[in-house]
């Protein structure tokens, strides 16, 4: 994967969908989620077309705060999953991610007071349509000893939803593909905040 990664959100689609590109502005991944299921049921795709999945995320429960979403592959292969920590990830966004039952990494939200900003500028009438410029949250993707592994954030933006993957230390391809699964999945579960 060349890193960074850029991610952004297709602005006037039904579903939500995001495609993520590489720093040499090939797509890397297409990002569709399902609309109307009592379970989440994520499709990542190798092409815009949507003719290639090759990721899935499905949730363990219906519609929950603390749901586990597992990640496969093509072939049903399990890859790892992500899950919320349900109350602690109302002040700041925390996920863990799994491989199998192992916490291995953790995704963390690097400065809660920014969805706070947001959320009250936003109300703001004409002065609310600029905080996309302003106030950009941080994610830092890190292991059990805290080394800083990945880190996200967003892009200042008008309109669109943009968001920039870099990583920080070397990882092997099944952390990658965990990681950057998780970003995905955390992203649609907080596409709300920033």
């Amino acid at each position: 994967m060349q890193y960074p990664l850029e991610l952004t959100f297709k602005l006037w689609a039904f579903a939500p969908q995001m495609s993520i590109v590489d720093a040499q502005g090939n797509l890397a991944f297409y990002v569709k989620q399902k609309l109307f299921k009592l379970k989440e049921a994520i499709t990542i795709f190798a092409d815009a077309e949507q003719t290639r999945p090759i990721y899935y995320i499905k949730a363990d429960r219906i519609i929950d705060f603390s749901a586990r979403y597992d990640f496969t592959d093509s072939n049903g292969t399990y890859i790892g999953s992500v899950k919320r920590r349900g109350l602690k990830s109302l002040w700041r966004a925390r996920y863990d991610i799994f491989d199998g039952d192992t916490t291995t990494l953790n995704i963390q939200e690097k400065n809660p007071w920014v969805k706070i900003a947001d959320a009250l500028f936003a109300e703001i009438p004409v002065v609310g349509m600029f905080t996309g410029y302003v106030f950009n949250p941080v994610y830092l993707v890190s292991r059990a000893d805290g080394t800083i592994v990945m880190r996200l954030e967003k892009i200042p933006t008008f309109l669109s939803r943009k968001f920039i993957i870099k990583a920080v230390d070397q990882l092997g391809d099944r952390q990658e593909q965990q990681i950057l699964l998780s970003l995905m999945m955390m992203l649609l579960l907080e596409r709300n905040r920033g």
